[in-house]
């Protein structure tokens, strides 16, 4: 549920957050990607909590740990191996 307080943000606060083109953030607004109100002005604008929790799960899905991959062999590794 949303706080009708919720702090709404410009595109350009949006783009700061994500380290993206303000362009970029309009375009997932007008593709349905991120949730937008306008202004009487036709501005969008963003809900501050919205925004955090979509970087809160982006954040989660960067900070998983990648599989570890095999150390890459060299010509002599065989030979330094004991038998």
């Amino acid at each position: 549920m949303v706080e009708s307080r919720d702090r709404l943000l410009t595109p350009g606060e949006v783009a700061s957050l994500f380290r993206v083109d303000p362009k970029t953030v309009t375009r997932w607004a007008a593709a349905g990607r991120i949730n937008s109100i306008r202004t009487p002005g036709g501005h969008r604008r963003f809900r501050e909590s919205e925004i955090r929790e979509l970087l809160r799960q982006d954040g989660s899905k960067s900070a998983a740990p990648a599989p570890a991959a095999p150390a890459p062999r060299t010509a002599g590794d065989d030979a330094a191996q004991p038998v």
